[in-house]
């Protein structure tokens, strides 16, 4: 029986083995994503298992493979970080806060999904996507460094006293407001607050130095702060651990890319450092057993607690639409196939709000699983189940070895998720991009680092539409057409183009471009080429084509790449000014497309053209 229940079974071993590879894969990056996330590696798993499960189940994209992805993560630090802050540094006491953001997250992406959000995703600039994913990677690398060398602020005694004067402060402050709660005066009845002071217990003062400690050293300005004292006290087991274990993954892959070289790294470290190393610090404890509900999402609610991160929650679950919509579009490229946009942001949605009831990070589409996915013959939503269900098993029976996983090995894993996952592709080409995108880009990337995630995205897509506009403005000031792409169609021929599509139109594909190619059109140009019908040459007309941006530019680079590989012969006519110059800066011209194949008009191809169905 191929299908049952809604479930295309045609394709079950490729789909076991497929979610098999791909779970095997998640399971370091997810226990390295939770500690990352500052609440401990079981969070990070129990985050993979749900969001892999229930967005394969309920999502519109059958190849992908869902779990914590490092801009996720990097989101979410920031805010459980901030919800323990006003928690007195308690996370236990904050959970149930941090908790509610990410169901109501989860619960966002669901109400996107139907409003048919979607569809919007392909609006977003390269150049703010690049520097994001880049800002991304920077954070990852700047605040692994601690961990990476062993330094733990908390644990560090003498910096943790040089906070206890504010530490007592806080406390004094807290005390005053639970008086005047009560209704007590201060200055008439002062005794009572010194009373209240000398009960507080030594051990509630160094614990709440500890939390100040801890925040003033966290993300990448806190690192700032510590890293020279960090440096002076390096821990070097946990310094040669991460060493070793970034050394094993960049080294296997070049031995062999059956087998995940970061599963390869965490085993054969952590098997060494077991046996070897007496005492090393590890990611601390992984219940056994199956996850629970977290009820004290619902009974310790306090909306006071969420108000502030409400925006937040949002800018959490746009991320989430980003992340898990571009790997779509990498597993369409991938399978030939076309993913609902809307479907799977209901499923992120959901996967996102029931790991959160377990006490889950959030999660999103993540690209290497999910190639790996296909790489190893996952074609339908099994897959992705599969790989949920492998991770629940590897939870309920080595949970307790997982436990002895060394802190250091994680850190080291980090590191090489904070170099891949920045976008080289962007930063390679950044001294022939226009000046007006490199300037975008590397605003967003530093306002990602070093401000805000949501400051970041939101000013670059501000900046990136400003620029834009003006870019259209002078076009318009120059009396060029500005008329977007046409919809795909057998379309009507220009006038200089006589009766040659009456004649060779079962061969030849013309393809006007009426205005510039930029990122707002670049998906649909992809869409059309695509939907090409079975011809061998395709004529692309750039007469009427006075810009091309970045993202135009590798839409035009992937569409003949994908024509070329089908054996069709792509030429250009009339290719002239900006878009020549990018043309030829990035090697499309000659690269792909050589100099004999772009004719000065429409005359000169034709001429070459019947000459060429000819031959």
């Amino acid at each position: 029986m191929k299908k049952f229940l809604g479930f295309d079974f045609s394709n079950l071993k490729g789909d076991i083995l497929g979610g098999i590879t791909a779970g095997i894969v998640a399971l370091p990056l997810a226990l390295a994503f939770g500690l990352q996330s500052g609440m401990g590696a079981a969070a990070g798993l129990y985050g993979a298992i749900f969001i892999s499960f229930f967005a394969a189940l309920f999502g519109g994209t059958n190849t992908q493979i869902s779990g914590p992805t490092a801009p996720m993560t990097a989101v979410s630090m920031v805010i459980i970080a901030g919800i323990v802050a006003a928690n007195e540094g308690d996370l236990e006491k904050a959970l149930p806060a941090i908790l509610m953001v990410f169901l109501l997250s989860g619960l966002i992406q669901i109400v996107l999904g139907f409003m048919g959000v979607g569809k919007y995703i392909r609006y977003i600039p390269y150049p703010v996507v690049s520097g994001f994913m880049t800002g991304i990677g920077v954070i990852i690398l700047i605040t692994q460094v601690l961990p990476m060398i062993g330094y733990y602020p908390k644990e560090d005694t003498e910096y943790v006293n040089g906070f206890v004067a504010q530490a007592e402060e806080v406390i004094l402050e807290r005390i005053l407001r639970d008086e005047a709660a009560e209704g007590i005066f201060v200055l008439e009845n002062f005794e009572e607050t010194i009373k209240r002071g000398k009960a507080i217990p030594k051990a509630d003062i160094m614990k709440e130095a500890e939390a100040l400690a801890g925040a003033n050293a966290s993300g990448v300005m806190g690192t700032f702060n510590v890293i020279q004292r960090a440096l002076s006290r390096i821990n070097f087991t946990d310094f040669i651990l991460a060493l070793l274990t970034i050394f094993i993954i960049y080294g296997f892959k070049r031995i062999t890319k059956a087998i995940p070289s970061t599963l390869v790294a965490l085993l054969l470290v952590s098997i060494g450092a077991y046996f070897l190393i007496p005492g090393y610090r590890t990611i601390g404890t992984i219940p056994s057993g199956f996850p629970v509900p977290y009820l004290d999402i619902f009974t310790g609610f306090q909306l006071s607690a969420i108000t502030p991160y409400i925006f937040t929650a949002i800018s959490l679950a746009l991320l989430g639409v980003i992340d898990s919509l571009l790997t779509s579009i990498v597993a369409d490229n991938m399978t030939k196939t076309k993913h609902n946009p809307n479907k799977e942001l209901i499923g992120q949605g959901i996967g996102n709000s029931i790991a959160a009831l377990f006490g889950g990070i959030p999660g999103a589409g993540a690209t290497i699983r999910t190639v790996v996915n296909i790489d190893a013959g996952g074609k339908t939503k099994i897959s992705g189940m599969m790989a949920g269900v492998l991770l629940l098993f590897i939870l309920l029976l080595l949970g307790p070895l997982a436990s002895q996983i060394p802190a250091a090995v994680l850190a080291g894993i980090l590191i090489t998720v904070g170099i891949g996952v920045m976008d080289y592709k962007g930063l390679r080409h950044v001294t022939q991009l226009p000046r007006s995108e490199v300037v975008v880009m590397f605003l967003v990337l530093f306002l990602t680092v070093f401000v805000g995630l949501v400051e970041a995205v939101a000013i670059g897509m501000l900046l990136a539409c400003i620029l834009f506009m003006k870019k259209i403005s002078d076009v318009v000031d120059h009396r060029t057409v500005t008329a977007p792409l046409k919809d795909f169609s057998r379309e009507m021929p220009w006038i200089d183009e006589g009766d040659i599509v009456e004649r060779m139109g079962q061969e030849v594909y013309i393809k006007h471009l009426d205005g510039p190619l930029f990122f707002g059109f670049a998906s649909r140009f992809q869409d059309m080429i695509k939907a090409l019908p079975d011809i061998k040459t395709v004529i692309i007309r750039m007469d009427k084509v006075p810009y091309v941006d970045q993202s135009g530019l590798y839409a035009m680079e992937d569409a003949i790449l994908d024509l070329q590989s089908q054996g069709i012969k792509v030429v250009f006519t009339d290719i002239h000014g900006q878009p020549r110059d990018m043309f030829e800066e990035f090697n499309l011209i000659p690269g792909l497309v050589e100099h004999k194949y772009c004719f000065k008009d429409f005359k000169e191809c034709s001429a070459w053209l019947e000459e060429y169905i000819k031959a």
